[in-house]
Order: C-alpha cells, then sequence, then structure tokens
C-alpha cells in the first residue's frame, strides 16, 4: 500500500507514514526509479500489534494516568 493508504487506515497524514519508515519504526520498501514507498499489508500490522504490545505494557508500568481517557475515535 501506499503511504496515504497507511495513513488512512491508521488515521494519520502521510508525513507521519513518512516519518515512521524513516525511523525504522515501520517497514517499507522504495520502489521504482522516483523512489516511491510501498507498506506490505503485513508490515503495517506487525506495526499496529506492536503499538497495541507497547501501550499494554505501560499500562501494566502504572505510566498511562488514565487509559479510559483515551479518544473513542478510531
Amino acid at each position: 500500500m501506499t503511504p496515504t493508504q497507511a495513513g488512512e487506515e491508521l488515521n494519520v497524514n502521510p508525513s507521519q507514514i513518512h516519518a515512521m519508515i524513516k525511523a525504522g519504526e515501520l517497514r517499507a520498501i522504495q520502489v521504482g526509479g522516483r523512489g516511491l514507498w510501498r507498506i506490505g499489508r503485513q508490515d503495517l500490522e506487525d506495526y499496529i500489534a506492536e503499538a497495541y504490545r507497547r501501550i499494554s505494557e505501560r499500562i501494566a508500568a502504572g505510566e498511562l494516568e488514565d487509559a479510559g481517557s483515551v479518544d473513542d475515535e478510531p
């Protein structure tokens, strides 16, 4: 998928996806002569699973004050 499509899945803009790729948080490949980025569906799913794992650890460690006050929008 494109960074735009991945951004739509995570409800963030494509520049955030590019930053995640650059930081090594999200796996992607560069294709074509113009440096177009593509993210595999499984790579995005793996990123989401890892994000859930990290949040669960923070909740268990008491690092988050109130998990009930999170934004309800997906």
